[in-house]
């Protein structure tokens, strides 16, 4: 068996596959890693392929990727089918959907179809929500996310100490922020439903990376989804995109706002409370993890931040912090590469 590497959990992973498998005759390949502890390596066994997940406990926990992975199958999505699992040693055998994500095949001729699976998917996934299934998206989690803008982003990455005024105003973005979020009907939420856990496949797309799914707001996915902080749009796109998801989720029984402005100005607000997270979480890999590569993904979601902060008066105090902070944010080099 070719292996690529020594170390201890790679081992014990293929002392379990050749049970799972019920054969010795395979090989193991990195296929991808992601922004936790996981590991993904491609299988290959008599012609066919899968993709084994290391998730190694206590830090990472298999339970929430089997339970979602079952939600989304029963609503007709296409996540991978579980071969096998070992919960207690945070192994999985899955199928394998493929190496060509969304962000490898996106262009100004692939877009538009691509986008439309992806719409209809989420709306699949939404129109199966139900309370009590999934950890809610409550006030709390939303705020700890917040959190992590002051706490990584100004603090460390850019190395500002808020004043009292500054601190002020932010408390009262943030409050504005997820009275909008916490007021929005309730659904099944990816999380991280973008270009880099969506799969080109049949049926397409196929959907990784779910592990983390909740119940909160309406408009969260799509936000993830037309507001990828991978790949840009402009406005006219993803509103009309917008527009064919929210026309799809009405007819779908979804509890989306019956007025398509309403509905978009959640959608903006929703995105004001992701962007300051993704801009918090990627300040924290950079410099508690190593994981540069994000740094360079930092300017597009700033200016998806900036624009709506522009847009609306409540929350003009956060651009007002944005403009004292822009001067001081560092420069990465382009070479540093993606994580």
């Amino acid at each position: 068996m070719d292996t690529p590497s020594a170390d201890t959990r790679l081992a014990a992973l293929a002392d379990w596959l050749r049970i799972a498998l019920g054969s010795d005759r395979f090989s193991l390949s990195r296929a991808s890693e992601d922004a936790s502890f996981r590991r993904y390596f491609r299988v290959e066994v008599d012609g066919r392929t899968f993709v084994a997940m290391d998730a190694p406990p206590p830090m990472e926990n298999c339970r929430p990727f089997v339970q979602v992975a079952q939600l989304l199958r029963d609503a007709g999505v296409h996540a991978p089918e579980i071969h096998a699992q070992d919960l207690a040693r945070g192994f999985l055998l899955l199928e394998d959907l493929g190496s060509t994500t969304y962000l490898s095949r996106l262009d100004a001729s692939t877009a538009h179809g691509l986008y439309l699976d992806a719409i209809d998917a989420l709306v699949r996934f939404q129109s199966a929500s139900r309370d009590g299934v999934l950890p809610p998206y409550d006030e709390a989690l939303l705020r700890r996310e917040l959190d992590y803008f002051p706490d990584w982003y100004v603090a460390r990455h850019v190395a500002h100490s808020l004043d009292d005024t500054q601190r002020a105003s932010l408390e009262i973005v943030f409050s504005r922020v997820l009275a909008n979020n916490l007021a929005q009907p309730r659904v099944f939420v990816h999380r991280d439903y973008h270009s880099r856990n969506l799969m080109v496949c049949e049926p397409n797309p196929g959907v990784l990376d779910f592990q983390d799914a909740v119940y909160g707001p309406v408009t969260y996915d799509l936000v993830s989804l037309l507001r990828d902080a991978y790949v840009e749009w402009e406005e006219e796109r993803q509103i009309d995109w917008a527009v064919r998801y929210w026309e799809k989720a009405r007819a779908a029984g979804v509890a989306v706002d019956g007025d398509f402005g309403n509905f978009w100005r959640d959608f903006e607000w929703m995105g004001v409370q992701r962007q300051l997270k993704v801009l918090g979480i990627f300040a924290r890999l950079c410099h508690r993890d190593g994981k540069s590569g994000f740094v360079n993904d930092m300017p597009l979601v700033m200016r998806y931040l900036r624009g709506a902060c522009a847009r609306y008066r409540e929350l003009g105090p956060l651009l007002v912090l944005l403009d004292a902070l822009e001067d001081r944010a560092p420069v990465f080099a382009n070479s540093f590469g993606r994580p």
